[in-house]
């Protein structure tokens, strides 16, 4: 069985208004879905929490950075994981919501704990759907991007490859970022 780590980035999921793409993340869901029916385990890494919660509400009063952050991530993160939910539904496949933190890395504990989690899901067929906790994570203790987070997940989880989409002046980008030998042409068949 291959293992998958795919990080969808903000910019993949969210119109230039901030709202969520819809469209675009009901493709995405497609063909994880068609490559779950494959027999191969999915980890998801997504990012849009923070746009998606900016696009659903105006704050009242100015916020500082943190307290803005904390806001809409949390108001989004609710949105997001629901999208994704009733997007696998569809399929007749569950997805769970797992948030970790920068510390959740340090501490052999949490670790074990988060990977053991992920564990169980696969093993019963549920999508994780990875994301920072960004309600409690603050500026030293956050993670550079998700970027970084999509890294750690992908070798705690011993991934087969770790697929990078985002996107930079409007033009699509696959990063694999590495894989195995064999795997180049599934691949290829998901994002051509």
């Amino acid at each position: 069985m291959k293992r998958i780590a795919v990080k969808i980035g903000s910019n993949v999921l969210t119109r230039k208004d901030g709202t969520l793409d819809i469209t675009r993340m009901s493709a995405l869901v497609d063909q994880v879905a068609d490559l779950h029916r494959q027999g191969m385990e999915i980890v998801l890494i997504s990012s849009g929490a923070v746009a998606s919660g900016r696009s659903e509400i105006k704050a009242g009063k100015k916020l500082d950075p943190v307290s803005a952050r904390q806001l809409y991530s949390a108001v989004g993160q609710a949105k997001l994981i629901n999208r994704y939910y009733e997007l696998f539904r569809e399929h007749g496949m569950t997805c769970g919501q797992v948030l970790t933190t920068k510390e959740n890395f340090g501490s052999r504990t949490h670790y074990l704990n988060q990977k053991h989690c992920m564990e169980v899901m696969l093993e019963n067929k549920v999508i994780p759907i990875v994301n920072e906790n960004d309600t409690i994570s603050v500026t030293e203790l956050m993670f550079t991007d998700n970027d970084e987070l999509s890294g750690l997940i992908a070798t705690m989880m011993g991934m087969d490859a770790l697929v990078i989409l985002s996107n930079i002046d409007v033009s699509y980008v696959i990063i694999i970022v590495f894989a195995n030998v064999n795997f180049f042409r599934e691949l290829y068949l998901l994002y051509s």
